[in-house]
């Protein structure tokens, strides 16, 4: 037996949440920072990946982007540019695609006896 498959989202969405990676020491840490603000002055978003939302966690050096993209290339590029940060990347679908998915899968579910 095998649950139905469903019909996919049309989209490929992540969230990626970074977070400053530990200096050595406040001078190292500062320094990092200027560094780090340096390289996000020149940088442009990439053409391949489109940022829903794009948040900074308040008193912290890290947040969190929704974003969607079709080539996990591109969040690779983006995540080796930025190797200041260390990136966690995890595969989300909007909540109304969700809904509907688990209604199949849990509609299937009744009918195994």
């Amino acid at each position: 037996m095998s649950i139905p498959a469903t019909e996919a989202p049309a989209y490929q969405k992540y969230v990626l949440r970074w977070e400053e990676r530990p200096g050595a020491g406040p001078s190292e840490y500062e320094a990092a920072q200027s560094r780090i603000l340096e390289v996000f002055g020149e940088w442009d978003q990439p053409e391949g990946i489109t940022f829903h939302q794009f948040v900074v966690r308040v008193g912290d050096w890290g947040g969190y982007a929704v974003i969607e993209t079709d080539n996990l290339a591109d969040i690779h590029a983006l995540t080796t540019a930025l190797a200041a940060f260390t990136f966690r990347l995890e595969p989300v679908v909007d909540v109304m695609d969700a809904v509907a998915i688990e209604l199949q899968a849990m509609a299937w579910r009744e009918t195994v006896r």
